[in-house]
This record gives structure tokens, sequence and C-alpha cells, in this order.
């Protein structure tokens, strides 16, 4: 009796993961369509000339968004045209790059079809001062060539190792930014 009252719990269980699964997957339709545009949230470069950081979450793609988000962070400096975006994509590995990804972007792109929530802001002469200790962080990442989901390596460690080199930045990540506590 007790074996059997535990097989139609797990096959509940797995029922409903199934169907949040395909009803996660189905609405979205592809990676390869979902929005990449800005959300509108950063400043425009041209409507600011002080220093920006900005460091971003949304919800990861299919089911996994149900309860994980990817960070990233986006620098301007003072008078600079554009932004710099400093993540950690962990397919680049597939091409034998560095999973770090520091380039000039958007800095409040949808993270393929999820809208990025700002976590944390600085602007003016004090973010100046923080973006050069980004850019060393950034570039001293110990796990370039390394990317798990789960525990991590992943984007929020790199965001969490920022965080730890630069404790000036003030940032603190949400529980669901798993991967984050691999750096501790």
């Amino acid at each position: 009796m007790k074996k059997a009252k535990i097989a139609i719990i797990a096959c509940v269980l797995i029922a409903v993961g199934l169907s949040a699964t395909a009803l996660v997957s189905s609405s979205k339709g592809s990676w390869r369509t979902a929005s990449r545009e800005s959300a509108s949230i950063a400043p425009k470069p041209d409507d600011t000339l002080e220093a920006v950081i900005q460091v971003y979450g949304a919800s990861t793609w299919g089911w996994r968004g149900i309860f994980a988000i990817h960070t990233w962070i986006s620098t301007k400096r003072a008078g600079d045209d554009s932004y710099t975006v400093y993540e950690v994509i962990g397919w680049r590995l597939r091409n034998g790059e560095s999973v770090v990804r520091i380039e000039k972007d958007l800095p409040d792109r949808y993270w393929y079809g999820e809208r990025p929530e700002l976590l944390v802001e600085h602007v003016g002469e004090g973010a100046e001062r923080i973006i050069d200790k980004i850019e060393v962080a950034a570039r001293s990442y110990p796990w370039p060539g390394e990317y798990k989901a789960f525990p991590g390596p992943n984007s929020n460690t790199f965001t969490a190792w920022i965080a730890k080199q630069v404790p000036e930045l003030d940032l603190e990540l949400p529980f669901s930014a798993i991967g984050s506590g691999y750096v501790n």
C-alpha cells in the first residue's frame, strides 16, 4: 500500500513537471527568434554624459526560467557614446572561445524574450571609479574555460565574482541567481 502511494505521488509529480516544461517551452517559441531588443531601461548614452553602471537579471530561456535568472553588468564611462556589457555565455565553449564576453552592446537587452530587471545602478563620479575595478575583475575571472548551469560556474558565478572583487558595487544577487554561491 505504501509503495502504491509513493508510485502515485511520483507519477503526479512527473506529470506536473512535464506539463510545466511543455507549457513553458511551447509558449515562448524559438530562442532564435526571441527578442534581443533594448528594454529601454538604461539611459541613452547621448542623453547622459555621466558614468553609468547597471546590473541586470532576466529569467533564463525555457523551463529553467521558472526558477533561475541570467545576470550581466553594463557600464558606460563618462562621455562615452556606448555601453560595455560583461557577461558569461556558456555556449561560447562550443566554438572554443572563453565564456567571458566583454563587448560594446545594448546594456539592457531582453534575454531571449525575457525583460531584464535592474538589480543595481550607480551613476556619476563614483561609478567612473568602480568601472576600472569591474574591468580588472572581469578579466581575472578564474573560470573562463568552464561552464555548468548547476552548480556553476555560470553567468551568475561571473557576476558574483565581480561583486566580491568590487565591494563598492554593493550588489546582492537574488536567490534565483543560481550559481552565484559557487564563488564562495
